[in-house]
């Protein structure tokens, strides 16, 4: 049997082989046909009783511009964090196993030296910067539809970034922008009954920059998966 690389799984697990989160971008605006394209594949996604709770904004231009100079400061502030969803309370075990690698190879590829907390500081705020991106996608979610609601737009945040690496384009995707959601919130314009999930800062990459050269690992099947059954 020849092996068709057209097939929509191979296709599939080359996009999911090729994206990485991307943290310095060329200043290249993205055409609003691509936009729209990328922003049409993901309204595809699948949610609980198709109910579709994601609402998404878009910066480009000035508008990324006024959204970071009205978030960064508050963030660089050290003002307390205050999010629409509580963040993970503990890495644990695995998990902060696997967060330090990542952490460490972003460090080590940055040439910050381990312990350095001041130098990771300033690079958290990055974050805030959306590391130079042109676009940002605010992800927003209805507060009714509770934690479900925000799990659906996990699976839309997927999809988004998978189309938009499929057309050339680079993303990020970021729970750091919803640690100040009431900003978020104002800044927007969003109604209360929204909660922010999160952020994509998106553009095309900044292949040249040692950030963008570093791949994170993922867990072997063993690991995650528990086969019942034949």
């Amino acid at each position: 049997m020849t092996h068709d690389s057209s097939a929509p799984i191979d296709v599939l697990e080359d996009l999911l082989a090729q994206r990485y989160s991307c943290r310095a971008y060329k200043t290249d605006q993205v055409p609003r046909q691509i936009i729209e394209r990328i922003l049409g594949a993901a309204q595809r996604t699948a949610s609980w009783c198709n109910s579709q709770p994601w609402q998404v904004v878009i910066t480009s231009g000035e508008e990324t511009e006024k959204f970071r100079d009205a978030l960064y400061p508050v963030a660089a502030s050290g003002a307390a964090p205050g999010g629409d969803f509580e963040f993970p309370r503990e890495y644990r075990g695995v998990y902060l196993q696997r967060r330090r690698e990542s952490g460490f190879q972003l460090y080590d590829t940055l040439g910050i030296v381990k312990g350095d907390k001041a130098a990771y500081a300033k690079q958290m705020l990055e974050n805030f910067k959306f590391f130079g991106a042109p676009h940002v996608a605010i992800i927003s979610t209805d507060e009714a539809l509770g934690v479900y609601g925000a799990v659906d737009c996990g699976g839309y945040v997927a999809n988004f970034m998978l189309a938009a690496q499929a057309l050339g384009i680079a993303s990020v995707p970021q729970a750091a922008l919803a640690m100040h959601s009431a900003v978020v919130r104002r800044h927007f314009g969003l109604g209360d009954d929204r909660r922010v999930v999160c952020g994509i800062s998106f553009g095309y990459p900044d292949r040249d920059h040692k950030i963008n050269s570093y791949r994170t690992s993922r867990a072997s099947l063993g690991e995650v998966v528990t086969f019942v059954g034949e």
